[in-house]
């Protein structure tokens, strides 16, 4: 799979002598966007192969891991089912409404028990509701989805810094493995406080060539600011690339920033990756009464 990689040229980057490079693996599929499709493609082979006729994952409400997943599960004609994170509403929103057009199950679970949702007993348990089902954790993130995110980033992708979004790990996880000694992978992190995210990352690699950056959360996962609106506005207006609120945004944010502050050395040479996501901006749209590019 070609993937389209485009570079960025402003004032900004000639002043500070750096190269900047955008991997667009948000232009794989519309709503199996970027690092989704990375991440599901060896789950779904492997539910595939273990002759099971039903995926199970977690997700919220505006969950662009549910979408992307009811669609792949569509398309290799397996049933799905989505737990969706708290309290159902009188109306469903856009992505859940896509969801359930892809032909996936939602049951609503408390937010208590969402927290439980690796459990060994609740997983027993909800096999007995559910049947024998192949289970997908919330994002995807597992060996296979870090297996998959290791394609991600090639031999071909020899930038200095490697930059990414960060929510469950598994992302920064694959690109991490597949990179090289003398790259440094940053991880732009879109939920605010420490957590266990580190550890999480530790799980699935043993390179210590990375960071995880937290100045950029605008205050928490899906969390926003008129500064960071105009951003996404004015970053399409300059360079033809949408961004989502979620995801990217905060990284090429976070990223631009860096630049002007001097964190990058002169001759450096950076790839940010596209993670896709744009879908979840029709969420945040009906949600907050905005205007992002969808």
């Amino acid at each position: 799979m070609k993937i389209k990689i485009e570079q960025i040229t402003s004032s900004l980057l000639k002043e500070n002598d750096i190269k900047l490079y955008v991997k667009r693996i948000d232009l794989i599929d519309k709503y199996i966007s970027g690092n989704k499709w990375y991440k599901l493609k060896y789950n779904i082979e492997s539910a595939i192969n273990s002759s099971k006729k039903c995926v199970l994952t977690f997700g919220g409400a505006y969950s662009n891991h549910l979408l992307a997943t009811a669609v792949i599960a569509n398309k290799y004609k397996l049933k799905s089912i989505g737990l969706v994170r708290g309290e159902k509403k009188q109306n469903l929103n856009p992505i859940l409404r896509l969801v359930q057009q892809y032909g996936m199950h939602i049951d609503y679970i408390s937010r208590s028990y969402y927290k439980m949702r690796d459990d060994k007993n609740i997983i027993s348990d909800l096999k007995n509701i559910y049947g024998n089902f192949y289970l997908i954790p919330q994002g995807g993130t597992n060996n296979l989805g870090v297996i998959g995110a290791q394609e991600i980033l090639t031999d071909l992708d020899d930038q200095n810094y490697i930059c990414v979004p960060v929510a469950t790990g598994g992302t920064i996880s694959g690109i991490i493995n597949s990179s090289n000694t003398e790259q440094k992978i940053l991880g732009f992190k879109t939920i605010k406080g420490k957590g266990d995210l580190e550890e999480n990352i530790k799980k699935y690699t043993n390179s210590n060539n990375w960071e995880l950056l937290d100045n950029y959360t605008f205050g928490g996962f899906a969390k926003y600011d008129i500064q960071l609106l105009n951003f996404i506005k004015n970053f399409d207006l300059e360079y033809s690339i949408k961004l989502d609120l979620i995801y990217t945004s905060k990284m090429m944010f976070g990223l631009l920033d860096l630049i002007q502050r001097g964190y990058f050395k002169r001759k450096s040479t950076i790839l940010a990756i596209h993670t896709g996501g744009l879908q979840g901006n029709l969420g945040m749209n009906e949600r907050f009464n905005l205007n992002l590019p969808v």
